[in-house]
């Protein structure tokens, strides 16, 4: 797929998330992001920040969950599409074993893993990938269909 088959405009941003949290997303276990702020709803790059939450990998709900995959770190590993982005009522359920009181829930759909990662930098908020890096993502998603 050519980048220009793809929408113009600011239909895709990129969202960093630590390891192991990003290959719970990647195995479908984890449908829930939080975040401390309101997110758009829409496409991501699924970018993985170059550190691994160490104390996480103890979790056995992680550890189940990403046993036998590998963490890569510093780079677009997926893309999702965030269909929600809501707040859980304070003494209410959580929406998700995977979500934090207080926190925003992004809400994860459509994931696609990607055969091979493609090293890029991300930032904590959204961020606007390049014509470039979304170039080399999206030749490995050929059916992909925004």
């Amino acid at each position: 797929m050519s980048i220009a088959t793809l929408p113009e405009g600011d239909w895709i941003r990129g969202i960093s998330i630590r390891q192991p949290y990003a290959a719970c997303i990647l195995a479908g276990a984890k449908t829930i992001e939080n975040r401390p702020g309101r997110w758009r709803t829409g496409w991501v790059l699924l970018h993985t920040s170059k550190t691994i939450d160490q104390p996480a990998l103890r979790i056995p709900l992680i550890g189940r969950t990403i046993r036998g995959r590998q963490l890569v770190t510093g780079a677009v590993v997926g893309v999702a599409r965030i269909t929600d982005c809501h707040q859980d009522p304070e003494g209410t359920p959580l929406c998700s074993r995977w979500a934090h009181p207080a926190a925003w829930h992004l809400v994860l759909d459509d994931v696609q893993e990607l055969p091979l990662p493609v090293p890029a930098r991300g930032q904590v908020v959204p961020w606007k990938p390049s014509p470039d890096l979304l170039d080399r993502v999206f030749q490995q998603l050929p059916n992909f269909r925004p």
